[in-house]
């Protein structure tokens, strides 16, 4: 069955923006994962960095490369700092999330990308992996073309005075509160 044909509209002007997606809710992630299924819609180049997961498969490493060549990945963390038993000490993760915040500063000055997601780089704030003035830094560097979307909890109030949208993700309920383990394809 084709798809119907339908209208493609414009902004009258073009504006990169800042988008924050925060809160102690499921889908953060998900939810900037949708913006880039979206933007590579359009034929736009995205970047995706994420800053702490890296220690548990998601479905997203899998279906992303399929994205290509619109979407390159980038797996800079060694999961999440402080909790369910990750082995790896503060000084380690905090050097992960220096690395990564370097390469997010080279591929949003690069002119490659319309769009860079820095996934739970505010979570990284709040750990202390990484620090303000450095996050307050990407967000001056970014050229005025180019969507930017920082995701985690605890975004700092800083950085969502800068932004042009932020949204904060509000559990009201949750499967495994309910005793349910996580499940492949909504919860990782």
């Amino acid at each position: 069955m084709a798809l119907p044909v339908l209208q493609k509209t414009e902004p009258r002007e073009r504006l990169g923006l800042v988008v924050v997606i925060t809160g102690n809710g499921k889908g953060k992630t998900t939810s900037a994962l949708g913006m880039v299924l979206r933007a590579v819609g359009h034929g736009m180049r995205v970047c995706l960095i994420q800053f702490m997961k890296g220690d548990m498969y998601t479905g997203e490493i899998d279906a992303i490369p399929r994205l290509a060549p619109f979407v390159e990945f980038h797996m800079t963390g060694k999961g999440f700092c402080g909790i369910r038993a990750n082995p790896y000490p503060f000084e380690e993760h905090r050097a992960n999330a220096q690395d990564a915040i370097a390469l997010a500063r080279e591929k949003i000055v690069s002119g490659e990308f319309d769009m860079v997601v820095l996934d739970e780089i505010n979570n990284a704030l709040k750990l202390e992996l990484v620090d303000l003035p450095q996050v307050l830094e990407l967000l001056n560097l970014r050229p005025h073309l180019l969507h930017l979307v920082l995701t985690g909890r605890d975004a700092h109030p800083e950085v969502m005075e800068r932004a042009h949208t932020v949204s904060e993700i509000r559990e009201v309920k949750h499967a495994y509160r309910q005793g349910i383990e996580p499940q492949p394809g909504v919860d990782y």
